[in-house]
């Protein structure tokens, strides 16, 4: 009766979340025409026949395929890249013009959507649903990365200014890491330069790996575990941009520099200093900036994303757990040496991830005291850093031995609660069975 009980409302919220997801995903396509931008369900509908990126689509591909059998995905992956083949004899044939990073792609999201065909007309129960899991996994990806794209595209129609005076006032308390680390990538040279730039630009690369991982007994025991790290992805993915829109930030080096990726310039910026000389300190104003570089600094997903990776990758082999670590200082390298995000957007980021994933594992194994009390204060948190690098910035940037200490202690404080809340939910392990006492010889 219990477990009847508890699967009711479980059933209910998750109708409730897909219903409500839909809505977003509608709103957005009509926000995205009304700015005069291709919305995600379309871009996504076109990419069934128009050649697509194949990272994402390849990758939702080896998600979905956790559902299946040796025998079915090498049937899948076999069919998948039959079919981009096909594809791109017959635009070559055609005479048809792809770029060099849209070859294929397609195959994948066919697979996907017959394997949804499948699950609907010759499966059942158990089977059906799973399949269908697995199916709504892989294309969560794919949409979720269009919805990304398009949300990042009308943070930058909607908010024709910018609060980045704010943020880099307020990170005067940390020292400008930025401006730092920057300086010290610079004089790295090529080869590290590239290697933190690889890592920053695949990231869910590294996402599907644990993920795989984490995933890799669903197709011998048919069923998913309660908790893995594609929930708490695509939940970062999905409410984390929301705080662009209350906070947009483009990052130093658009706001303060060259701008990068074909956006911004010295035109735009406040001026051109990034990396090497610092922003002085003065009262911060909002900044007016182009109408296509994305507001997407507060907070760092990247940040958060590769924090969520290496929170994940703790129960995996060792070359996982290194490979987890790797990750995470990568990104955090990247994200301030390429002069994409402000210290304090880090601060933020870690924060936010490990109340997302609080929130999750709560969700999973059920609210208690201690769950409650682990996401109410990561949340106060957040909320208090962001408010303080709005309405304190000055008042930051002028006592530094005061607030920087302030800010990671106030980050360390949700690390150190994360944990603690985290270990009372782990099983207690079963103590080594003692030897029986045997009767001593006559």
């Amino acid at each position: 009766m219990k477990s009847g009980a508890w699967r009711q409302p479980r059933a209910i919220l998750w109708a409730t979340a897909g219903v409500a997801t839909l809505g977003f995903l509608i709103a957005l396509e009509i926000t995205a025409h009304h700015y005069g931008l291709p919305g995600p369900m379309a871009t996504q509908a076109k990419e069934v026949i128009l050649p697509p990126k194949p990272g994402p689509l390849y990758g939702g591909l080896a998600l979905m395929m956790v559902v299946l059998t040796w025998r079915q995905r090498f049937i899948a992956i076999g069919a998948a890249i039959g079919i981009d083949v096909v594809l791109a004899l017959v635009r070559w044939a055609a005479g048809v013009e792809v770029p060099e990073d849209r070859l294929f792609g397609n195959g994948a999201m066919w697979v996907m959507l017959g394997c949804a065909v499948i699950a609907l007309t010759r499966r059942t129960g158990n089977e059906r649903a799973l399949l269908l899991k697995g199916v709504g996994l892989g294309l969560l990806l794919v949409t979720g990365r269009k919805t990304g794209d398009t949300w990042l595209l009308i943070t930058s129609k909607a908010h024709p200014t910018v609060l980045d005076p704010y943020v880099a006032t307020a990170d005067h308390a940390l020292g400008n890491p930025s401006w730092l680390v920057g300086r010290a990538l610079d004089a790295a040279g090529p080869i590290p330069t590239q290697i933190v730039a690889v890592v920053y630009a695949q990231l869910a690369v590294a996402a599907v790996v644990v993920a795989l991982y984490q995933l890799r007994k669903v197709a011998a025991e048919r069923r998913f575990p309660g908790h893995h790290l594609v929930r708490t992805f695509l939940v970062i993915g999905l409410v984390g941009p929301a705080f662009y829109m209350i906070f947009p930030v483009v990052g130093p080096v658009f706001a303060y520099g060259p701008g990068a990726s074909g956006t911004g310039g010295p035109e735009w910026a406040l001026i051109n200093l990034w990396p090497h000389t610092l922003p002085s300190i003065s009262p911060p104003h909002p900044m007016p900036y182009d109408g296509i570089t994305p507001r997407n600094c507060m907070p760092s997903l990247h940040t958060a994303w590769a924090v969520a990776i290496f929170i994940h990758s703790r129960k995996g082999p060792r070359l996982l757990r290194y490979g987890g670590t790797f990750w995470l200082i990568a990104t955090l390298t990247a994200t301030l040496g390429f002069g994409y995000h402000y210290g304090v957007d880090l601060i933020a980021g870690v924060v936010f991830a490990l109340t997302i994933e609080a929130a999750l594992r709560s969700f999973d194994r059920g609210w208690n005291r201690s769950a409650v009390q682990m996401v109410a204060y990561g949340t106060t948190v957040f909320a208090a850093l962001l408010v303080s690098y709005r309405y304190l910035p000055m008042q930051m940037a002028t006592h530094p031995w005061v607030s920087g200490p302030l800010l990671l202690l106030a980050m360390a404080s949700v690390i150190h609660v994360y944990i603690r809340t985290t270990r009372l939910w782990e099983p207690a392990t079963a103590p080594a069975p003692r030897p029986e006492p045997q009767p001593e010889p006559v």
